[in-house]
């Protein structure tokens, strides 16, 4: 089998608190979103900005990491691998979807707490319950 790629580099600003959870486990899961925003000139000359957002999840000591240290407006940059979750709509029946980021490296990067710190994860590799 050939090598693959799955990576996924973020630098960008927490949109909300993180929510916080354990699984059945004991694991401790951390679920945020992070903006990151792009410019771009349209057809009439003008300057346009999109912001996209993305979900990300971090499991065990990067779950406390960011438990501990981040908050909504913090700046971070983060590493990860792209996942997507897909449950059934309870109303509709549906089956649905959407993209994460599951997070194996974190660098928290506001410099008004003086704190540049860089997570390597101990990896739990386990999907939110």
């Amino acid at each position: 089998m050939s090598k693959t790629v799955n990576l996924v580099i973020l630098l960008g600003n927490v949109g909300k608190d993180p929510e916080m959870r354990t699984t059945p486990n004991g694991a401790l899961v951390a679920n945020f979103s992070v903006a990151t925003s792009y410019r771009y000139k349209d057809s009439r000359g003008d300057w346009q900005e999109k912001t996209k957002w993305h979900n990300c999840v971090a499991f065990a000591k990067t779950a406390e990491v960011v438990r501990d240290y981040i908050k909504k407006g913090s700046k971070v940059y983060l590493e990860g691998r792209l996942d997507t979750e897909t449950w059934k709509d309870k109303r509709s029946g549906e089956d649905r979807q959407r993209d994460k980021i599951v997070v194996n490296s974190l660098i928290l990067c506001d410099g008004k707490q003086g704190l540049q710190e860089s997570v390597g994860t101990d990896f739990i590799d386990e999907e939110p319950a």
